[in-house]
Order: structure tokens, then C-alpha cells, then sequence
């Protein structure tokens, strides 16, 4: 049985390459890994209207919103708390998830592809979408790590469409 070495890297310039050895550089500009987990832009726009945009920059990449979860209004309901505006929308690529549920049934588990939207400490809207990436290609299945690509280029898009909001823009 095979171990994984972990290795502490500079998440802003470098991700785990999951079709061969070493590490493969992402392009910097506003771009930002999202602590390992995706990819993330940091907006002037305000959190209602990067919500109001969002189904139309999904759907402009073949991507349907089946789930949104205010995240806020669910935490004060079931637990009494306030916390920041927060919500988690799930997507779905129907052409997509069907080649990835062909090439491996349980890769379900890690669908719909979920993006958020939250107000930072700053004041910022933030968006970041999952990186399948770094989620469903490090099995080593063929079919699943040119989805998974595919889908990250599409969801980088997606989050490219709100450039001309971008903080750093």
C-alpha cells in the first residue's frame, strides 16, 4: 500500500499536480487557493449582488444551481447563533457529473460541485468554488482527472466573470 507524503507549499503559486510528479504552477493574477480546498476571488461587489450574478455565470458554463443553503439564517434557526452572510450553492454540469458517475459510482460523494459567497472580516465579498482537482483526480482514474479538469476550467471562468469586481482588479 502506497503512503502520501505531505508537503507544505505556497498555496497561492503552487497545486499538487495530480497527473505526474512535482508541482504545477497556476497562474497568480487574482487568483488565490482557498486553503486547500478551491479557488477563491475577493470582490468590491456586495454579497446580494455576486448572489444575483451567480446563476447566470453558472449557467453560462453549462451549470445549474440545484442547492442554495443560507448558511447564516440555518446556524441563527438550529443553534441560536449569528454569524456572517454566508451561503452554498450547488452545482451540477449534468454532461459531466454523468461521465464522472460512469467512470466511478462514488465520486457522488463529492457532488454538486459547491461554490460560496461570504462577507469577509473586511467587508469583502468573497466567492470560491471547490477545485475538483484537488478533490476527485487524485484517484487515479483517467476518465475522473479530465473531468475533474474540465470542471475546474469551467468553474474558473465562472469566478472569472466577476473580474471587473475583483478587489485587485
Amino acid at each position: 500500500r502506497a503512503t502520501q507524503k505531505r508537503v507544505q507549499i505556497d498555496p497561492i503559486l503552487f497545486v499538487a499536480n495530480p497527473l505526474g510528479p512535482g508541482l504545477a504552477p497556476m497562474q497568480k493574477e487574482n487568483w488565490h487557493m482557498n486553503e486547500g480546498f478551491g479557488l477563491k476571488k475577493v470582490l468590491r461587489a456586495g454579497y446580494d449582488e455576486t448572489l444575483g450574478r451567480l446563476p447566470d455565470a453558472l449557467k453560462a458554463e453549462g451549470f445549474g444551481v440545484l442547492t442554495e443553503i443560507d448558511v447564516r439564517e440555518t446556524l441563527k434557526k438550529k443553534l441560536g447563533v449569528d454569524f456572517r452572510r454566508y451561503q452554498i450553492i450547488g452545482a451540477c454540469n449534468p454532461p459531466l457529473a454523468h461521465r464522472a458517475l460512469e467512470a466511478a459510482l462514488e465520486v457522488g460523494l463529492m457532488l454538486p460541485c459547491n461554490v460560496i459567497v461570504y462577507e469577509d472580516d473586511a467587508g469583502h465579498t468573497v466567492i470560491s468554488a471547490i477545485d475538483p482537482m484537488q478533490t476527485v483526480a487524485g484517484h487515479g482514474n483517467a476518465v475522473l482527472q479530465e473531468v475533474a479538469q474540465a470542471v475546474r476550467e469551467k468553474l474558473r471562468r465562472v469566478l472569472d466573470r466577476f473580474e471587473s469586481l475583483n478587489v485587485t482588479a
